[in-house]
């Protein structure tokens, strides 16, 4: 299947590699530039004045338009078939030393590969939920001067940092839908150059933005050109940005108007102004020290936009044009200690008697816990008045009443227990209701059915006989 840019490029009659007749390269160029998808930043180079074939512009331009094709496709050249059959194809960029890279992943370009019949014939647009995975190839996280951040799943994800020493990294992208939990995959090969560090740098906090908010080109553009006000020069490249919670700063509250605050780090060839020497000064640095609010003078104020102004406290001025000295190597000696004179060990420390460390340690508790048992035992068991003391001071009366109790209650239980043991004497059973005068059966007397007391089986009946 053709990618969607080549479909259109060869219904016009064209190939996407060839310049047609009657037409200029010039010409060509601008009409591959409206076949570019979106989030490919290369640029055609400039070949206005070249009239060879378009086949001999660089192959990495290519390349990078390939990661938005796809895999079914007729080869014409070599060119042709890396751009439009490659579906893992690389996207190359060359960035030099000390200066910040930006990339952003943009959901409409995966959102293609994930649907890319749905545009061409249903005519449906989807917007799907996306996160991003991105690691260097071969490894499980990225390098440690790229980072990645990606708010929401329904936002475009980030991939920045400043390189600081050359090199060639390859970082694998992978996109994952949330609607139909598809993946797409897309290289990124980031080369880095060596360059001239940039000898004059600055580093401002700006309270009022987010790290995501502040990476798009266009929002970098705004505060470039603040700065170059404030630095009055237009020679002024950014060289880092970093979340102020990379910096430990505090997470903010989830409410309108709280921000987490970004620094951005800009660099010139030219020497510092004087509203940013200001920042040197006794007088600034005594005011940030006790808190106070500073005093911004008019013409040091170049703040355009509310959200870009930043904080004069937490300005810092870096001096990279003096080259610091490395500190001393050290000398190798010959390995083997100085002779200082015989080793006098200390003397022993003098004996100590542990003796009343143990008493007040070990006996001392122990004669209070004795103390207590003895006084608990005592109180427990010889404050017991007894059962003949008792009996002598409980009326006589009262005692036999008590007794009277015992007695029949083990009377009853023994009886109870003797009621399923044949031979009995019958005058030891109930031969009748005393309420309803019936007789029982001598048959049935000696089932352990019938209660010993009728008022257990029917409590609401009277136990003495009416009159």
């Amino acid at each position: 299947m053709v990618s969607q840019a080549s479909q259109r490029m060869l219904s016009d009659g064209m190939s996407p590699f060839s310049t047609p007749a009657g037409k200029s390269v010039l010409s060509t160029r601008s009409r591959f530039q409206e076949y570019q998808p979106l989030g490919v930043l290369q640029k055609l180079p400039d070949v206005a004045n070249k009239t060879n074939d378009i086949e001999n512009i660089d192959a990495d331009i290519f390349t990078s338009v390939s990661a938005y094709g796809r895999k079914s496709c007729d080869i014409h050249s070599r060119l042709c078939a890396v751009t439009v059959c490659g579906a893992n194809a690389e996207i190359k960029f060359t960035i030099p030393v000390g200066k910040l890279f930006t990339y952003e992943l943009m959901r409409e370009t995966f959102q293609n590969d994930f649907e890319p019949l749905s545009k061409l014939f249903a005519g449906r647009l989807y917007d799907d939920p996306m996160i991003f995975k991105c690691n260097r190839q071969n490894y499980p996280d990225l390098p440690e001067w790229l980072r990645f951040t990606q708010r929401h799943p329904y936002d475009n994800g980030f991939l920045y940092g400043t390189p600081v020493t050359p090199g060639r990294s390859t970082i694998e992208i992978y996109a994952i839908n949330k609607r139909s939990y598809e993946t797409a995959r897309h290289i990124l090969v980031i080369k880095v150059a060596a360059e001239r560090i940039l000898p004059y740098q600055a580093e401002f906090f700006i309270k009022l933005r987010d790290i995501e908010k502040v990476l798009p080109s266009t929002v970098q553009t705004e505060i470039k050109k603040d700065t170059e006000r404030l630095w009055q020069t237009q020679t002024l490249s950014i060289i880092n940005i970093t979340n102020a919670l990379d910096r430990g700063g505090r997470v903010p509250l989830p409410l309108g108007g709280h921000f987490e605050g970004v620094y951005v780090k800009v660099g010139s060839e030219m020497f510092f102004s004087e509203c940013l020497q200001r920042v040197l000064k006794p007088e600034h640095q005594e005011q940030c020290a006790s808190g106070a609010e500073v005093k911004v003078p008019g013409e040091c104020n170049f703040c355009g936009i509310a959200s870009n102004c930043i904080t004069w406290c937490k300005t810092e001025l870096f001096d990279l044009s003096v080259p610091v000295l490395p500190p001393p190597v050290p000398t190798m000696g010959s390995g083997i200690l100085e002779d200082g004179g015989y080793f006098n060990p200390p003397e022993s420390p003098p004996s100590r008697d542990y003796f009343p460390d143990y008493i007040v340690t070990v006996i001392v508790p122990l004669i209070l816990a004795i103390i207590l048992c003895s006084l608990l035992a005592y109180i427990m068991c010889c404050r017991r008045e007894g059962v003949n003391q008792r009996n002598a001071k409980t009326d006589h009366i009262q005692l036999y009443h008590h007794h009277t109790i015992l007695g029949n209650t083990d009377e009853l239980r023994v009886m109870a227990g003797n009621r399923g043991i044949p031979g009995l004497p019958l005058s030891t059973l109930p031969m009748f209701n005393s309420r309803t005068g019936e007789r029982a059966s001598p048959l049935q007397s000696d089932s352990p059915s019938i209660p010993l007391i009728m008022a257990q089986h029917d409590p609401y009946s009277a136990t003495l006989p009416r009159k």
